[in-house]
């Protein structure tokens, strides 16, 4: 059963919020092209991911995975954490 796809989208974000407990707010920004100016505008998604341990900081990059519904609003969790944040 190892090496197959779980099928579960990821996404790479920046935690902007980390004030809940073990809930992080996660920031994912995307490259739209605009089909008329033919341009690359900036898009922004908020995703809030649960973090089990409450390791994730504020300005940490992380990725995050789609889960089955966990409250009302948390649909993501945090499966690791890419760079810390520096301070």
């Amino acid at each position: 059963m190892e090496g197959q796809k779980s099928g579960r989208k990821t996404r790479v974000g920046t935690v902007i919020s980390d004030k809940m407990d073990k809930t992080v707010v996660v920031r994912v920004e995307r490259l739209v092209h605009h089909s008329k100016y033919h341009k690359f505008i900036r898009r922004q998604n908020k995703f809030q991911a649960h973090d089990a341990h409450n390791a994730c900081q504020v300005g940490d990059r992380v990725l995050i995975e789609e889960s089955r519904p966990l409250s009302k609003t948390k649909r993501w969790v945090v499966v690791k954490t890419l760079d810390k944040a520096v301070m």
